[in-house]
C-alpha cells in the first residue's frame, strides 16, 4: 500500500502538484534506504537534495573600482555627442535636398502653367491669323 501511495506522490511531484507535507514524505521515503528498484533515480535526486542543502558560497566577490565606470561614462557621453553631431549634419543634408526637391516641383509647376497659358495664345493668335487671310483672299 506505501509503494502505491509513493507513486503516486511522484506522480504528482512530477506535476509540481505536491504540498510541503507531502514533499516531507518523499523526502523521508528516498533517504530512508529501503527504495523500490525502479524508483531508484530518485533516490539520487532527493539525496542530492539533502547533501547540497546547507551548502554556502564562502568566497569573496570582488566588486570593480568605482573609477572604471567613471571612464565608461566619459566615453559613453563622448560617443553619445559624437553621434549626436554626426546625425544633426546628415539631417540637415537630407532637409536641404528634401527643400530643392520642393522647390524644384513648385519650379516645375509654374512653367507647366506658363506652357499651358501659352499655348492657349498660340491658338488665339492662330484663328486671328485664319481671319486675316481669309479676308486678304477675299479682298483680292
Amino acid at each position: 500500500m506505501e509503494l502505491a501511495n509513493i507513486e503516486k506522490l511522484v506522480e504528482k511531484y512530477e506535476n509540481a502538484e505536491t504540498s510541503l507535507q507531502e514533499e516531507t514524505t518523499l523526502r523521508n521515503y528516498f533517504t530512508g534506504g529501503n527504495v523500490a528498484p525502479h524508483l531508484q533515480e530518485y533516490e539520487y535526486m532527493f539525496n542530492y537534495f539533502a547533501t547540497t542543502k546547507d551548502e554556502t558560497y564562502t568566497k569573496t566577490i570582488q566588486l570593480e573600482p568605482k573609477k572604471s565606470k567613471k571612464r565608461n561614462l566619459k566615453w559613453l557621453s563622448v560617443a553619445a555627442s559624437v553621434v549626436l553631431l554626426f546625425s544633426v549634419f546628415i539631417g540637415r543634408d537630407q532637409y536641404q535636398r528634401y527643400q530643392a526637391e520642393k522647390k524644384f516641383a513648385q519650379v516645375t509647376k509654374a512653367l507647366g502653367m506658363l506652357s499651358s497659358n501659352l499655348k492657349k495664345g498660340e491658338q488665339a493668335v492662330a484663328t486671328l491669323y485664319t481671319y486675316e487671310n481669309t479676308v486678304n483672299k477675299i479682298l483680292k
